[in-house]
């Protein structure tokens, strides 16, 4: 089992609408080749955090490096890991407004915005994506 997070930019801002039929393309795909992760996007901004088979997490970033809606993709950690963070997600995602990404300071203030709701066992995880996210995107 490994994992991989990178960040990166959008080529061109997507509306929620967009991401969601994103999201309706990759999660089949990602269910079928065994990964599970979060996506965070926050105007323009994205990290994603994958996770599953050493050779799947490797095909699908080799073709998001490659995807002209990316563009600086940067690898933030990549590793074997025990087991999964993002266990029941195919693909889990929070849309952020800059608003958001910037008061979730703390873990209690992310749980009582939007984007900590509905989250469960993932609430932690989700929160440390976007602490690291907040870290490294100049958004």
């Amino acid at each position: 089992m490994h994992t991989l997070t990178y960040i990166s930019s959008a080529t061109t801002l997507m509306a929620v609408p967009d991401l969601v039929d994103l999201l309706e393309q990759i999660r089949p795909k990602n269910h079928a080749l065994g990964l599970t992760g979060m996506l965070v996007y926050s105007g323009g901004g994205i990290i994603q955090a994958l996770e599953g088979p050493r050779r799947a997490v490797d095909e699908v970033f080799e073709a998001i490096e490659v995807d002209p809606r990316h563009r600086d993709v940067t690898v933030l950690e990549r590793r074997p890991v025990e087991g999964r963070v993002f266990s029941d997600w195919s693909m889990g995602f929070r849309n952020l407004d800059r608003r958001e990404l910037h008061d979730a300071t703390t873990f209690q203030a992310f749980l009582r915005g939007p984007a900590g709701s509905g989250l469960g066992d993932d609430a932690v995880p989700t929160y440390d994506l976007v602490s690291l996210f907040r870290t490294h995107h100049a958004a």
